[in-house]
């Protein structure tokens, strides 16, 4: 098993690397006084981060996650064409600095719905979202989950999508649509049902909805532990009699989980890719708060507990890392289909490491760890979240436990 990074692989994440040395990581102080300033409305487009990717397009930064689709010609609708196991590694830089994946054009809910685009969209769907998706001019988000049913199980959702001639009338209520308090998010993917009589996963559709759309009403903005994520943002949206034209249903009746399954592997292992690098970052502001305070007689970093902590940091972000890597590298060999237990894995293992790491650098930092000060109580609440977005722990164990029981029912 050779663990050597190819010069491809160390060229495009040298690149970035340098990218965000030179130009992020110098924008962001700048990009916190501009969106937190007091008075101002801090839903509206940073002018920071709109320079920063005319910068990273200029320089061929841009749309890194958009893997090669060996099935038909992508024409003008081409990516960067880099692998998972390639976008791995410059995802992981990304994770480090909170503003960095949109540099790049590289950050969700847009990268799954470009990937649901580029895979299953039409010729004319393309042209008319795609096309501005991948120029960095508009956003998007995903409507899917619900306030009123356990939506870990998708079945449940009560989301309608009728047909009414040469359109389909939408009715439900979404929550957690990420994206939505952007004034860039132009168009929405939503999933409903259009057939409740027809099996099981069968019954829902994904169709494109422009959020200019009569009968769109956006609740409010949810907060995740106090954060609204300005000016990106999570929506309750109400959805009522949103009529659209049926050439926006995608793929067709009836294909909402298989649209699905093929946007949520590449997003699952996005998250994680991106989690290892915040997971650095945690461990770093960790060590050099031990190495910089002293507690009865002695710095705190020569405390046994600390020596302890940041050895199992340490060790559990190469582990986790590892993990991440073989997973990418088996969707790129084998298919996301063939990779799902190693995906499930990563996606449990990433977000609870990465919090748990967090968690002890805050402990490190005392009461300034819980404040907005250092940045980690910002960190825990947006990693927090991952162990539920695009399903929750539960769920993806329950997928390796089976495959697991599934492995040994035959044994004696």
């Amino acid at each position: 098993m050779d663990f050597t990074i190819t010069e491809r692989e160390s060229y495009w994440r040298d690149r970035v690397r340098k990218f965000i040395q030179d130009n992020v990581v110098p924008a962001e102080a700048e990009y916190v006084r501009e969106m937190d300033l007091v008075g101002k409305d801090r839903w509206r487009v940073s002018q920071v981060l709109e320079g920063l990717k005319a910068k990273a397009k200029a320089e061929g930064l841009w749309n890194l996650f958009l893997a090669p689709n060996p099935e038909h010609d992508e024409g003008e609708y081409r990516g960067a064409g880099l692998t998972n196991l390639e976008y791995a590694m410059c995802a992981e830089e990304m994770g480090r600095y909170g503003i960095a994946s949109e540099a790049f054009n590289c950050s969700a809910p847009d990268t799954g719905n470009m990937e649901v685009l580029h895979r299953y969209g039409t010729k004319a769907q393309k042209d008319k979202w795609l096309k501005p998706l991948m120029n960095g001019e508009i956003r998007s988000a995903f409507l899917m989950t619900e306030p009123e049913v356990a939506s870990s199980d998708a079945t449940n959702i009560e989301t309608e999508i009728v047909r009414d001639g040469d359109h389909y009338v939408i009715n439900g209520r979404k929550w957690w649509s990420s994206g939505v308090g952007d004034p860039r998010c132009k168009i929405a993917i939503v999933m409903g049902k259009t057939d409740k009589s027809a099996p099981r996963h069968q019954q829902q559709s994904q169709i494109l909805v422009p959020m200019d759309t009569p009968g769109i009403e956006v609740v409010r903005m949810l907060p995740v532990f106090g954060y609204d994520d300005a000016p990106h943002g999570h929506a309750e949206v109400i959805l009522r009699n949103v009529r659209v034209p049926a050439e926006n249903l995608i793929l067709g009746e009836g294909r909402g989980f298989e649209i699905a399954q093929g946007r949520l592997g590449p997003g699952r292992i996005h998250h994680c890719m991106r989690t290892i690098g915040v997971a650095e970052v945690g461990l770093e502001k960790m060590v050099k708060r031990l190495q910089s305070r002293v507690a009865f007689g002695k710095k705190v970093s020569e405390q046994s507990i600390w020596e302890q902590r940041v050895a199992e940091a340490r060790t559990d972000i190469e582990m986790t890392r590892l993990l991440c890597l073989k997973a990418a590298d088996m969707m790129d060999k084998v298919g996301n289909k063939a990779a799902a237990l190693e995906i499930a894995m990563i996606k449990v293992a990433g977000p609870r490491i990465a919090l748990k790491i967090l968690d002890d650098a805050i402990q490190a930092h005392g009461g300034g760890g819980v404040t907005t000060d250092f940045g980690l109580a910002f960190k825990w609440a947006h990693i927090r979240t991952l162990r539920l977005a695009d399903g929750p722990d539960e769920v993806h164990n329950r997928a390796i436990a089976r495959i697991e029981f599934a492995r040994h029912s035959n044994a004696g």
